[in-house]
């Protein structure tokens, strides 16, 4: 009898469901030095994250800028599984990838609403090209804003940035301040503020507000509101761990990233038309700090330059590279973005 016990005891040990285990979530952030983006609306997504979706996950968040990993090596990481879930800098992350850059050529995405449409139109096409070369998914993509001109010299336009050292992110914006006259200076977003200060840089290029935050107008004088590209961002998680949740729990993940990203949309355009405001010593200025630095009208000439870059320069820039890289790169764009520019 007590043999017959024992092994019914066993059998219904056997029969119980195995415990789900709580599925870790190692993310990478934002630098926290790019300002109110990062502080107000990522870090808050994944502090709340669990609670939610509702779903058995622990989320670890640690900002690029405490690591001490480039941004540059970001897909990387992602790919070998160091961390779960990265906040891309996707024009840093496009050296791996130079597909990526298609979503923002210079002189590509002058309004908030030309880059929603561009990122409409190609993501499908860069997400797959993560999903097989860095085992990545991508799970939505928002923009800074538009990236204007910082310069600690005085400047009147685009012809004087003759000589000058501009700090750069990307390959294709590189491109186009070597055809103005400028020397393009590749240089982490951390290292800016110190390097213009220091005159390793003389002039630098990103968005006003993630500008504003890291006090770029106290060692700057002039800023040129002209925009050159949108700075768009990516959140992608890596495969092995997407493959880990049910299709229902994926979902749950899709909706919630899909929010945060329309969330960002929004706010990075409020943020934008605030510091633009604040830079200069305008009001209202209610999200970022007051400044006083000199606001440089935009002239015909350099808006015409920004305006033609796109068929001119940086589309035939980056579809000679990317194609060296895949073949059907630049056909691709021309089928998607192309088609709406009628090129």
């Amino acid at each position: 009898m007590r043999q017959i016990l024992a092994a019914l005891t066993i059998a219904a040990g056997l029969a119980q469901p195995a415990l789900a285990e709580t599925i870790e979530l190692k993310v990478l952030g934002q630098p926290g030095s790019t300002g109110l983006i990062q502080k107000n609306k990522e870090v808050p997504f994944f502090e709340n994250l669990a609670k939610e979706t509702g779903l058995d996950i622990s989320v670890n968040f640690q900002p690029l800028d405490v690591t001490g990993i480039k941004d540059t090596e970001e897909l990387r990481i992602l790919k070998g599984g160091l961390f779960n879930v990265v906040s891309l800098r996707l024009s840093q992350v496009s050296r791996d990838d130079p597909s990526i850059l298609g979503l923002d050529l210079v002189g590509l995405n002058p309004t908030y609403a030309d880059g929603k449409k561009t990122v409409e139109e190609y993501l499908p096409i860069v997400d797959k090209a993560l999903q097989e070369k860095f085992n990545t998914k991508l799970l939505g993509v928002w923009p800074f804003g538009p990236q204007v001109l910082f310069c600690k010299p005085e400047i009147k336009g685009l012809k004087d940035l003759k000589g000058y050292k501009v700090r750069v992110y990307d390959q294709n914006l590189a491109k186009f301040i070597e055809s103005v006259g400028g020397i393009p200076v590749p240089l982490g977003f951390a290292e800016v503020q110190q390097s213009l200060s220091r005159g390793v840089v003389d002039c630098a290029v990103t968005g006003p507000s993630s500008a504003n935050s890291a006090a770029w107008p106290e060692v700057t004088t002039h800023v040129l509101p002209l925009a050159f590209q949108i700075a768009v961002n990516g959140y992608g998680i890596n495969l092995d761990t997407w493959n880990k949740f049910s299709p229902e729990e994926q979902a749950k993940l899709e909706t919630a990233f899909k929010g945060l990203v329309d969330d960002i949309w929004v706010y990075s355009e409020e943020l934008f038309d605030d510091a633009m405001r604040c830079n200069v010593g305008k009001t209202p200025c209610e999200l970022n700090k007051p400044y006083n630095l000199t606001e440089v009208p935009i002239s015909e000439e350099d808006l015409a330059l920004v305006q033609n870059a796109v068929k001119e320069l940086s589309f035939p820039a980056w579809a000679e590279v990317c194609d060296a890289t895949r073949p059907t790169c630049s056909a691709d764009w021309k089928a998607t973005v192309g088609k709406r520019l009628g090129m």
